[in-house]
């Protein structure tokens, strides 16, 4: 095992404009907000990041070159005024832009932990909701109040920053509330003016008595003692190198970032001295849920613009999150006053053997090879509420690209009616946990050889029996450019194998084609609300597979900048509606692919009481982009795992 720092500035170079952001910058930032008056007593930081310099000028950088290091910060009054996004330079120790929101059109800022906090306070101060805790025989010094992001359903709430709040009942300390919901009553809460608005109670539903206390060996029973212990070993060390945040492993090279926002993000991707992608993230996600029932219709969760999900980050632990001989990477972000908080463990780095590469035995030249394929892994876990996220990307010694999110944790759960229900599993006796849906937005801002790529979709086509193709086995493949963003919105279609190649017009390979990766889509459903509900137009790029946008260094969030209580309409459905070209001239243009991936997710009585680990994820494959199988010289295995 290996911790490094989280830059290289250690190394006494000047720092990458894409170095990840030190405890000494974050500092430095917030001395500058408190002396110019923007971090006072009811001020509070709800996002600081480092702001990356435009694509343009990292393109250009050259090591050693001085770097103006600036963060950007979101910062929230909780006594009402305006909230601000502020640009400070670290380097020069000053503001280079203050803008002030207007929270009625631009949408509330993330909510924070400082806002959880108070949130039982608030609650119990309600008399409606100690008295509907009351009337259904339970104290209400017992009940977890859950804060949950509001959406955006009622104009009255309209600049008004405002949450939810479901109850849970909790037995005593060690017991999980989450077995124990208070169905059929919400609050709802002002969270400026700390008092609860609204109390629905809907329906008296009964309190699922059974625990479900995963930890617990009385209820889990006794371990099993037939696993033997797998070890892996790698008896002359790594074979990849990082210094500071730059990573290198078998022609591989590339940047790792971290911010709170979208966790891991990769930078500057390139294959043997060629650039395959400028960068990549998880750059939003949303769960839906289809209980419609009047304490549950608003349940819909962007964990990354609402919540900020990656200063949830793990630190993780060697031999139970990461097997192996193992790097890690500290991350530093910002606590809600401002200050530098260091996440160690945040990422972890290690291969892993991934089956095999390639393989065969020729009759006629009685040749028998074997190899095996190895990834390069890039990882974190995040904990937001209930539900636990992995978020993996791997690099293949072919070429391949792969991104993978591991759901797990506890389904969120509700109180199972006695006729049944359309819109919840039962998962316990009387427990429900209502159906919902997994939905990611991979950022892929490609660069296959050069940032000029244009975008094709290729499908397999059935061909009807007839002249040429008397027998009627034939198919072949059909091509289609997608040239304005207006074409460039897309399902995906498993059904014709449909992929969308990202080429290069101008690079291409000893065939004469066109250089390309293509983008292979698991095709899992896209957003299941009604098009015309609220979520479908806060959420409209989970409403595509595929979308492709022209490149523009300000757009980041496909469900833009400020998700809370947006009314919608933010982020791809706004750019888009330029419809700019995506294909100058047929040489391709300077493009960003947005893709869809994710689970709809039926819960099982196997998800209960914790939820054995489920996948959704994507691949970037290389088509053409070399002009043979590019792993012919990786050795036989050896060593004293293989064993005859």
């Amino acid at each position: 095992m290996t911790l490094t720092a989280p830059t290289s500035t250690a190394s006494g170079l000047a720092p990458h404009p894409l170095d990840q952001p030190t405890t000494e910058e974050f500092a430095a930032v917030r001395e500058v907000l408190t002396d110019a008056g923007l971090l006072g007593d009811t001020v509070r930081v709800c996002f600081a990041a480092l702001e990356e310099p435009a694509k343009a000028e990292v393109l250009a950088h050259t090591e050693g070159d001085a770097v103006d290091r600036r963060l950007r910060v979101l910062l929230l009054d909780l006594a009402g005024a305006a909230s601000r996004d502020v640009v400070v330079s670290a380097t020069r120790r000053e503001i280079v832009t203050s803008v002030d929101l207007d929270a009625a059109t631009s949408g509330q800022l993330p909510i924070i932990d400082t806002e959880f906090e108070v949130m039982e306070e608030i609650v119990n101060s309600s008399t409606e909701w100690c008295d509907a805790m009351r009337r259904r025989g339970i104290d209400p010094a017992t009940v977890r109040a859950v804060p949950l992001s509001a959406g955006s359903y009622y104009p009255e709430e309209s600049g008004h920053r405002m949450a939810r709040v479901l109850g849970f009942r909790q037995d005593h300390a060690a017991d999980s509330p989450w077995a124990h919901p208070v169905d059929g009553v919400v609050a709802y809460v002002d969270l400026t003016r700390r008092e609860v608005t609204r109390v629905i109670d809907h329906a008296e539903m009964a309190v699922p008595a059974e625990p479900g206390n995963f930890d617990d060996p009385a209820q889990v029973g006794p371990q099993r003692t037939t696993l033997r212990p797998i070890e892996i070993t790698q008896p002359e060390g790594v074979s990849f190198s990082l210094e500071g945040n730059r990573l290198r492993w078998e022609g591989w090279d590339l940047r790792i970032g971290f911010n709170e926002r979208e966790g891991l993000t990769l930078h500057q991707i390139g294959l043997h001295g060629r650039p395959v992608v400028y960068r990549a993230s998880i750059a939003e996600m949303v769960v839906p849920y289809a209980d419609p029932s009047p304490v549950r219709f608003w349940q819909n969760y962007f964990d990354c613009g609402e919540y900020m999900f990656a200063r949830y980050a793990n630190s993780l632990e060697l031999g139970c999150d990461c097997l192996g001989d193992i790097t890690y990477m500290d991350v530093v972000v910002a606590d809600d006053d401002g200050s530098p908080r260091t996440i160690t463990n945040a990422i972890c780095l290690h291969e892993e053997d991934a089956g095999i590469l390639w393989k065969h035995t020729d009759l006629f030249t009685n040749a028998s090879e074997s190899r095996r394929q190895r990834r390069m892994v890039v990882s974190f876990f995040t904990t937001v509420g209930n539900y636990d996220y992995g978020f993996y990307w791997y690099l293949y010694l072919d070429g391949t690209i792969e991104c993978e999110s591991k759901l797990t944790g506890i389904p969120f759960t509700s109180a199972f009616p006695e006729g049944g229900s359309e819109y919840a599993s039962e998962v316990a006796p009387g427990l429900g946990a209502p159906f919902h849906q997994h939905l990611f937005s991979a950022r892929l801002d490609m660069a296959v050889d050069g940032t000029e790529n244009a975008v094709e979709e290729v499908e397999a086509v059935r061909l009807p029996m007839g002249e040429g193709n008397p027998w009627g086995n034939a198919f072949t493949e059909s091509r289609t450019r997608l040239t304005r963003e207006s074409e460039a919105q897309r399902l995906a279609d498993p059904g014709s194998n449909r992929s969308w190649q990202i080429v290069n017009p101008s690079s291409t390979n000893r065939y004469g084609k066109p250089v390309a990766y293509a983008l292979m889509a698991q095709g899992t459903p896209t957003l299941l609300a009604d098009p015309e509900s609220s979520i479908a137009g806060r959420a409209a790029f989970a409403t595509k597979h595929l979308w492709v946008t022209a490149h523009d260094d300000a757009e980041r969030y496909p469900a833009g900048d400020f998700v809370n209580q947006h009314p919608g309409g933010a982020g791809l459905p706004a750019w888009t509606a330029a419809d700019r070209s995506l294909d100058e001239g047929g040489a391709g243009a300077d493009v960003v692919l947005w893709h869809t991936f994710g689970l709809t997710h039926v819960p099982r009585p196997e998800d209960w009481p914790v939820m054995p680990v489920d996948h959704a994820k994507f691949r970037l494959m290389p088509v053409g982009f070399f002009d043979r199988n590019p792993v012919l010289d990786v050795p036989p295995s050896g060593g004293s795992h293989c064993h005859g």
